[in-house]
């Protein structure tokens, strides 16, 4: 008998042995391991849900909101306990007997408080960052990415040597149809070059003189480095008597294959944008064109002029690409737009191939989503074989990141401490 009480003894401890293992295992490293990727998940779903859910806003004329999640901090708690407990064979009349036997009682509980600090992005910097348009230089890179040159002038571009790309689109519903017929097919035009390798963006460094010339004597080798510090530099003339200053700038440009020249894809660029034939480098401008192409050269103009969108008019522009229930359309939720003939107008002619949004009235969320969220009484999602809205939806999200972050200023914050044992 003793023999048999010592086995089950060692067995005891390593039952309980394991027992603690096993809970160790699952907080610390293990609870990292277990729990990071499930918080970038939920973060990221939530973030694409938060944008979707602004663009459906837009698209009712209503106003988008945001919230950051500034901060997570994750704590995570162990709890354990051991004792032995007297087995007893006899009754309670037996109480002062000796024993052979215990029973082991063990207790684990592990809890996670994980506590979410949440910043409103609703003051004056984040309103100014929505309304500022994306600079020329960030069109650029984008165009010269792998991104499609046709996704990024669609969303960015108000228009290109004035020819407009939905310009009444980059707001509030409009109720007449807008102009953009000609640009759309100017930029699949782009597109079928870039895709060929024969339209390529590039940088150009230009010098130009700043102020009257300087008599040698004048310039000294500091000067010289101070002044290329500043992105300026000091030439010397030819007869060796004077100093200019010059301002190097970099001036982007748009390259064409000369063995392209005469193909219908660089016909229908140069007609679409009122280009002059012949030509295979444009230097790229921003707003410097004059808006009235009445007024441009018979021959056409030697520049790309491009005036460009802000994130919320970016915004505004796919909004246009949901699909708005008939019901909400018939009660006045939604601005219809008609077109010249007084018929509604089919948005997905201006978003095809780049954004659609579908609506479904259903109890659950529609099992072919990509992202989804609940609006009025409709679920409005992005269909998961849909790649070009989710190309076009992803770009968004990232720029919008790089809009909307880095915000100064104090704000109020939200902190939401969730708790709960496992």
């Amino acid at each position: 008998m003793a023999n048999v009480t010592g086995g089950a003894t060692w067995i005891t401890w390593i039952i309980v042995a394991s027992v603690l293992a096993t809970g160790c295992s699952s907080l610390g490293p293990g609870a990292l391991h277990e729990s990071r990727l499930q918080y970038n998940e939920t973060v990221k779903a939530s973030s694409e849900e938060e944008l979707l859910l602004n663009i459906v806003r837009l698209r009712y004329t209503d106003t988008p909101s945001s919230l950051a999640v500034s901060a997570i901090a994750a704590q995570y708690e162990l709890t354990k306990n051991f004792q032995l407990t007297p087995f007893f064979v006899a009754s309670g009349a037996e109480v002062a007997k000796s024993y052979a036997a215990v029973l082991p009682q063990l207790g684990i509980a592990g809890a996670d408080r994980p506590t979410f600090t949440l910043t409103p992005l609703d003051d004056q910097e984040f309103t100014r960052k929505l309304f500022t348009p994306v600079p020329l230089d960030g069109i650029l890179y984008l165009a010269k990415t792998t991104w499609p040159i046709a996704t990024v002038f669609r969303l960015y571009l108000e228009n290109l040597n004035w020819v407009p790309n939905a310009q009444t689109a980059s707001g509030p519903t409009p109720k007449l149809s807008p102009a953009y017929e000609e640009f759309l097919r100017g930029v699949r035009a782009m597109q079928v070059l870039q895709n060929r390798g024969q339209l390529v963006f590039g940088v150009e460094e230009r010098s130009e003189a700043q102020g009257s010339p300087l008599p040698a004597g004048s310039v000294t080798a500091r000067d010289m480095v101070e002044a290329a510090k500043s992105g300026y530099e000091y030439r010397l003339d030819e007869r060796g008597t004077a100093w200019t200053l010059f301002k190097k700038t970099p001036q982007p440009v748009l390259l064409l294959d000369p063995r392209a020249m005469e193909s219908a894809e660089v016909r229908e660029v140069t007609e679409v944008f009122r280009l002059k034939r012949g030509i295979s480098k444009f230097p790229i401008t921003q707003e410097k064109l004059n808006p009235f192409p009445s007024t441009y050269p018979s021959e056409g103009v030697t520049s790309i002029d491009l005036e460009t969108r802000s994130l919320l008019q970016a915004l505004y522009y796919v909004s246009h690409g949901i699909e708005i229930p008939s019901e909400h359309a018939a009660a006045g939720l939604v601005t219809v737009t008609r077109d010249p003939s007084g018929q509604p107008f089919d948005w997905q002619r201006l978003t095809v191939d780049l954004f659609r949004v579908y609506s479904v009235a259903s109890d659950k969320r529609p099992p072919r989503a990509h992202v989804a969220i609940l609006y009025k009484g409709y679920w409005f999602y992005i269909d998961q074989t849909d790649q070009d809205t989710k190309a076009t939806f992803s770009l968004l999200v990232e720029l919008a990141r790089l809009e909307l972050t880095g915000k100064t200023g104090v704000s109020p914050v939200l902190t939401l401490p969730l708790g709960g044992a496992r």
